[in-house]
């Protein structure tokens, strides 16, 4: 099993490159189910989960070219000959349940395993299935399997979503998109994700509007066709990143990136003591003086501070001046990266949803253990900002989401390497 070996060396300089989303491109693959006709997406990541989601697509009976050193995903469902998502690809991402909205629109039928994904909380189905079943659909869930039907097609209706959740959003804007009659989605998702695959669908023939909005309209076609589009910027990697010059010090330009993909984030980041500027190429990062400022963390919905990027803040915050309060609103379980990080030093209290971190003046390297994908990142932030030497074990987490992890960190002169143990 490989482990990510950082030691603590001082600031940072130079530009880092910033992939297509993961979450956009994990949903934007699945719209392929909705037409016969070819799906070419450029600027994709390089990432397992989208190998995960290429597999399962296969599975289903849909062909998926990776080209340009697996920068353009060419995809084509003119064959579908399976309507049913097998539990062993399924349990490895719980974005596999995004099948289940397309195949129902396009074959009135489908078999979806349970999804799977990382253990940071509960990721329920049941926003997604009463979406669908309000357009008619009739789901069960046996032996593991949510086993739906929609006899003589989908039809239009108006549902809010008890939550604004962004996969039960996609799945219920892509059914949608073929389903009889107008559909209006109510208290939706906002992320960019969804702009780009309504983008996307809009490409392919779908008639949609209020993206962006908490209120979806769809009206349905007939069919879709083909097109190419590229995948939104990654602005979960983009805020990873903009933070290795915040914890270590330094200047680095992050290409590609937008204030206005994290919005909310840059804020807390100038109160901490950070300056983000934008530029030709994209966003420049660095510390505005020599100490960190302790901010206060809620994560909450599109446009609010992101879940995703929670665990990284906290890395930042380990090192400030005075106490920062974390809450997290979004997922339970997602402070498992705390106890690491105390192994380096930090001092850290998790009460529920709520982590207390007091700023110690450095953090000191140690053998750490990665819980999950975000997790994995803030600890090689840490490691960034530790004296000594930092190992992160269970790495295979951070290839779900960040592509030449370690060749981007040393591109901007972090001390960092992959050893295999």
């Amino acid at each position: 099993m490989d482990s990510i070996v950082v030691k603590g060396n001082g600031p940072l300089k130079g530009q880092i490159p910033i992939a297509g989303a993961k979450n956009a491109c994990l949903t934007l693959m699945p719209a392929t189910l909705l037409s016969e006709e070819p799906l070419t997406l450029t600027n994709a990541p390089r990432l397992s989960d989208i190998k995960t989601m290429s597999a399962l697509l296969e599975s289903l009976g849909a062909e998926v070219s990776s080209l340009q050193d697996g920068k353009v995903l060419a995809l084509s469902s003119h064959n579908i000959d399976n309507h049913v998502a097998d539990y062993e690809i399924v349990r490895k991402m719980r974005a596999s349940n995004l099948v289940l909205g397309p195949m129902l629109a396009r074959l009135g039928h489908a078999i979806v395993s349970l999804p799977g994904g990382c253990a940071i909380g509960a990721r329920p189905m049941d926003l997604h299935i009463a979406a669908l079943e309000a357009m008619g659909a009739e789901i069960e869930l046996k032996e593991g399997y949510l086993h739906a039907i929609a006899r003589g097609g989908l039809k239009g209706a108006v549902h809010e979503l008890r939550f604004a959740s962004v996969g039960a959003t996609e799945n219920t804007v892509m059914a949608a998109t073929l389903a009889k009659g107008t559909t209006v989605l109510k208290n939706a998702a906002r992320e960019p994700e969804i702009v780009d695959l309504v983008h996307c669908l809009r490409k392919m023939g779908a008639q949609i509007e209020g993206e962006g909005t908490s209120t979806i309209t769809i009206q349905g076609v007939d069919r879709l066709n083909g097109a190419t589009h590229p995948v939104v910027t990654d602005r979960i990697e983009l805020g990873s990143y903009m933070l290795a010059p915040a914890i270590a010090g330094g200047e680095v330009e992050l290409l590609g990136g937008r204030i206005n993909l994290l919005a909310a984030f840059c804020e807390k980041l100038d109160a901490a003591g950070v300056s983000v500027t934008e530029t030709e190429k994209g966003l420049m990062v660095a510390r505005k003086g020599d100490l960190i400022h302790s901010v206060d963390v809620v994560t909450e919905v599109y446009p609010g501070f992101p879940t995703d990027l929670q665990a990284q803040m906290m890395a930042l915050m380990c090192t400030a001046d005075g106490t920062s309060v974390l809450e997290e609103k979004i997922f339970e379980n997602r402070f498992m990266h705390a106890p690491e990080l105390i192994r380096m030093g930090a001092n850290i209290d998790v009460q529920g949803g709520v982590a207390t971190v007091k700023g110690v003046k450095r953090l000191k390297g140690a053998r750490v253990m990665a819980t999950d994908l975000r997790a994995s990142v803030s600890l090689i932030l840490a490691g960034l900002a530790a004296e000594g030497e930092t190992v992160v074990s269970r790495v295979y987490h951070v290839d779900r989401g960040y592509e030449h992890v370690v060749a981007k960190f040393a591109g901007i002169g972090a001390q960092i390497e992959r050893v295999k143990e």
